[in-house]
Formats: C-alpha cells, sequence, structure tokens
C-alpha cells in the first residue's frame, strides 16, 4: 500500500425527512444564503418547498438554471448575482451538476479572478462555505472536493479542486421522480468511478479491494429493479450510498487509480452533448479490451471476485468479464458504441488531436496517450459481433 493522506469534513445526512435539518447544518451566522439550483426538476418533486420550508426566514437569493455538465458562462451569472447580494453560505440543491457548480461558484465569490482561470489553476485557493441537498446520485460530488466544468464557447470541460461540502443531505424518497435513463446513467457512472480506483495492480490493498468489489457487486445487484422501479425505498438507499461510497476516497487509500477513462469520456461529452455516464459505458470496454495485457491480473480478479468466473484458461475468463462488463451497461438501456450513441468520428479525431496537442498520457502506466486514444476509439466503434 502506498503513502496517502485522506480528509474529508463533510458531515453525511441521509434519511427520510432530512432536508427538514437544514436550519441546524446551516451555519447560525449566515446573513446572506444563496441556493443554487437546476432546470426546476425541484418544483416538481416537493423538494423546492421541503427547502424553503426548512430555510424559513433565513435571507437568501436563488440561482436557477444550472445545466447538465454546467457551462463556465452560466456560473459566471451566478457568482455576479453572489456577489451582489454579498453571499456568505450557499447551498446547492439537485445534482452532480449543480453541485460541481456550486464548487466554482464558491471559489469564484472569494476573487475576482474569472471562473474559468480558476478551472484552469486546478484548485481553489480559497471558497465560501456550501452544503447539498442532493436529488440525482451518481458523481459522488456531495462528498468529495472534485469538480468538472465546461466552457460552451470552446467545448472544452475540464476537472478542478476546490472545497469539500460542509453537509450533505441524502434523502432517497426525492430520487422515486427521476427517470430510467436517469437511473441507469447513475448506476453506470458509480460503476466506472470505482473501477478506475480498482482496475489497475494487484496486491496494493486487501481492504480497498474488497471494498471497491462490494460496492461494484452491489450496484449490479440492485440494477435490474432499480431501472424498472424507483419507489423502493432499501434499493434507493443502497443506490445512493453506492453512488457516494464510490467517489469519496474511502476505496482509494494507497492504491494506485487510472482516470483515463473519464479523460476520454470528458472529451466526448464536451464535444457531443452526451450525458456522462453514457459516455463512460462506451469506453471502458474498449479500454479493458485494448490494455487488457497491462491490467491482465487484476482483470482476472475481477472476473472471479465480481462476475464469479472460475473456469476457463485465463484469456476466456478476461473475455467474458468483459463482456459480462459491456452487457450490464447494454441492461441499463445505455449505449456501448459510439455510431449507436450517435457520435461520429469528427468528434473521435477531435479527441484524438487535443490529446496530441496537449501531450498528455493517462492511466496507471501513464500511456494512454493520443496514440492509445485512437486505438481504443476503433475498439469502440467495432461491432459486438465482431469480438
Amino acid at each position: 500500500m502506498r503513502n496517502f493522506e485522506y480528509y474529508c469534513p463533510t458531515r453525511l445526512v441521509f434519511g427520510e425527512g432530512r432536508i427538514a435539518k437544514l436550519p441546524d447544518l446551516i451555519p447560525s451566522g449566515c446573513r446572506s444564503l444563496m441556493i443554487v439550483f437546476g432546470g426546476g426538476s425541484v418544483r416538481k418533486n416537493g423538494v423546492y418547498e421541503q427547502v424553503k420550508a426548512a430555510i424559513g426566514n433565513i435571507p437568501h437569493t436563488e440561482f436557477w438554471g444550472i445545466e447538465p455538465n454546467p457551462c463556465v458562462e452560466t456560473i459566471r451569472r451566478a457568482v455576479e448575482q453572489g456577489k451582489r447580494a454579498s453571499v456568505d453560505f450557499v447551498l446547492a440543491v439537485g445534482g452532480g451538476s449543480v453541485i460541481d457548480a456550486t464548487k466554482l461558484i464558491v471559489a469564484a465569490l472569494c476573487t475576482d479572478m474569472d471562473a474559468w482561470e480558476i478551472v484552469l489553476s486546478k484548485k481553489a485557493e480559497q471558497t465560501k462555505p456550501f452544503g447539498t441537498v442532493l436529488t440525482v446520485p451518481a458523481t459522488g460530488s456531495e462528498m468529495n472536493s472534485g469538480a468538472v466544468i465546461s466552457r460552451a464557447d470552446t467545448k472544452e470541460k475540464f476537472a478542478f479542486s476546490s472545497a469539500h461540502p460542509v453537509f450533505s443531505i441524502l434523502d432517497p424518497k426525492v430520487t422515486y421522480s427521476l427517470s430510467s435513463h436517469q437511473v441507469a446513467c447513475g448506476l453506470a457512472d458509480a460503476f466506472v468511478h470505482v473501477i478506475e480506483q480498482y482496475l489497475t495492480l494487484c496486491g496494493e490493498s486487501r481492504v480497498m479491494d474488497r471494498f471497491a468489489e462490494g460496492v461494484l457487486s452491489t450496484v449490479i445487484e440492485i440494477a435490474p429493479s432499480l431501472v424498472k422501479r424507483h419507489d423502493d425505498y432499501d434499493l434507493m438507499c443502497d443506490y445512493m450510498v453506492s453512488a457516494t461510497a464510490a467517489l469519496n476516497g474511502m476505496i482509494a487509500w494507497g492504491v494506485t487509480q487510472d482516470w483515463a477513462t473519464h479523460m476520454i469520456g470528458h472529451e466526448i461529452t464536451a464535444l457531443s452533448g452526451l450525458t456522462h455516464g453514457a459516455s463512460l459505458v462506451i469506453v471502458l470496454p474498449a479500454m479493458m479490451r485494448v490494455l487488457r495485457e497491462q491490467k491482465r491480473q487484476k482483470l482476472l480478479q475481477y472476473a472471479e471476485r465480481v462476475w464469479n468466473l472460475h473456469v476457463g484458461t485465463e484469456d476466456e475468463r478476461i473475455d467474458r468479464a468483459i463482456e459480462l462488463t459491456e452487457d450490464f451497461f447494454c441492461s441499463l438501456g445505455l449505449p456501448t458504441r459510439l455510431e449507436d450513441a450517435g457520435i461520429g468520428r469528427e468528434i473521435e479525431d477531435e479527441v484524438v488531436r487535443r490529446f496530441r496537442d496537449r501531450s498528455v498520457s493517462f492511466g496507471e502506466g501513464r500511456n494512454v496517450d493520443a496514440d492509445c486514444c485512437r486505438v481504443i476509439f476503433d475498439c469502440c466503434r467495432s461491432s459486438r459481433a465482431k469480438k
């Protein structure tokens, strides 16, 4: 196990009816609160009314309109509104996009630097405190410091580090109104988050491996029922906890990580608008196939412990594990090929060009560069029948 440091100051407040605890969680000295929302779904599922009832007479301003894959252009308007109101605490009410946007808002409120410059700097130096009410489990942003922000005019998308939320409220009942597609993408996002921290090197930590395999197995187990019905409280509990645990840092202590699938997926999303989770399920099986020798031993462990594959040659077990992974994504109703998602070769070419121009390389071996990305894209476009 490698040396590591772990710090997570987020207070997780989980369960039915917990939005009512907001008055106890928002700092008592808050003089001006900003509440950040997405496109308006919280007005339909009752979350808005719960939040408004809970905050009572706390002075506040509302900002609406954070889009999926939040854009810096929208965030700039939120920052202007927050500065005019002298905001000293921000509450994000929504999914990962709203929370990610809020992580940039609270940083930009503390400086005259443009919001995009903060993103490019990779790390916010100072932030206002903020909390969250999570409505869409997927990104894990409710319990980490990371955020991913898009820029509409250049079709770019970059990650940066901000502050952890002071608190996050997770009420599984607010997820009942999610669409099947939202749930599918959330499950896929959580699954790939775990894979990025797990499918690298063998023997680094038995504990981290078992934690990761437990989350993967849980997501696989609950998915068939979850995509069909969204009003099962216990299922939604497991869904929310899995998505949070997948990216709150607790399965990554002292282990090597990958994140190449995400880097390619981010570019696909930035250029095409494809939902983040949907982009990941296209890239991951191809990544597994292209890097199978590099990841051989961990793929064999994954095949045995997650998919219960014990019979056959090593290559047969690896092939089958990758097939089952792709079958799982297909069972969620998500396309696993570029053409099936309407992604043309011009987007593929632009992603490769960006990798080459930036001289970047990703993955645990730092070998997923522009040339490797091209090979992965070729695999992403191959029909399943040719496997």
